[in-house]
């Protein structure tokens, strides 16, 4: 099965959502199929500004027809797959395109640039993920997080796959997951709690805050930022047990059950807001937030 790029942006018409499913059209079904079962990486266009270029790599479930649009089709993703980028690559480096399959015999871009679902080289796989998962100028962890899972050091060399089994390691292991996510999510909100607004940094340079999951991966929550809060320890540790959550507006909705309301009220933002990330399109989804409130949050 030949891995595959899937053309995404965030103001696609079709019913996407990637770390969950990919809709696209009858036309791409003999190509989708290749993917079932195998890792791809989404491409934003081009022509969007301010593109991120290749952002994110998951693995392809299962091809269905879509059960709610004739002549559609679905690429659902596997649950706890999907990993965006710590580095978005751009779809050209100093030697021309990334995907060095698209040019023709005269060097120059095929028709194939085009297609929204396209079979991609393990050669150029590799290359994309490598720079994308690259830990270019690391975050270095909280004090109390250096007592890290074996292993987790020598995953922040650069990647290397020398055979499938490699890159099935490297892009499932937990420890290189997590790696990753806390880079996306503390960048996203500057390494400052949006819950708090404090901006901590200790005396070893490392910041004090956590990249936490809106949806644990326990329940099948994502590692994309859309899934993430930066959050302090405390207000890590409150959210995790309900005590607080947020509204789809991110209002910070505070349980009946904690113990000192008013106390909580004083720790949290003055607006009675959460921060926002700096880029507006990385906000929670709703859907996450949506799951936490039902779920965890203490009425």
């Amino acid at each position: 099965m030949p891995h595959s790029v899937f053309m995404h942006r965030s103001d696609s018409i079709y019913d996407d959502s990637p770390a969950v499913q990919y809709q696209f059209p009858k036309q791409y079904l003999d190509r989708a199929k290749q993917s079932a079962g195998d890792w791809i990486i989404y491409l934003e266009p081009r022509k969007v500004p301010a593109s991120r270029g290749y952002f994110a790599v998951a693995r392809v479930q299962q091809i269905i027809p879509d059960p709610k649009a004739p002549e559609m089709y679905l690429a659902l993703i596997e649950p706890n797959t999907y990993l965006d980028f710590a580095n978005p690559v751009p779809f050209n480096d100093v030697e021309g395109p990334i995907e060095r399959g698209l040019l023709n015999d005269g060097g120059r871009l095929s028709g194939r640039t085009q297609s929204a679902v396209r079979p991609i080289s393990d050669a150029d796989f590799n290359r994309i993920v490598n720079r994308g998962l690259e830990d270019r100028a690391p975050l270095l962890p909280r004090e109390g997080d250096l007592d890290q899972p074996a292993g987790l050091e020598e995953s922040q060399a650069p990647f290397v796959f020398e055979t499938q089994r490699d890159r099935v390691l490297q892009l499932t292991s937990r420890a290189v997951r997590d790696r990753v996510f806390r880079r996306i999510v503390l960048r996203a909100y500057d390494e400052r709690c949006a819950v708090t607004g404090l901006k901590l940094i200790n005396g070893g340079g490392r910041a004090e805050v956590n990249a936490a999951h809106i949806r644990p991966v326990e329940a099948d929550g994502p590692d994309t930022v859309h899934n993430g809060l930066a959050l302090s320890g405390t207000a890590h540790w409150m959210f995790d047990r309900g005590l607080i959550s947020l509204g789809d507006d991110l209002q910070i909705l505070i349980s009946r059950q904690a113990n000192d309301p008013d106390g909580v009220r004083t720790f949290i933002n003055r607006s009675g807001y959460a921060a926002p990330p700096i880029n507006l399109k990385d906000r929670p989804h709703p859907q996450f937030l949506a799951w936490h409130r039902e779920n965890c949050f203490k009425q």
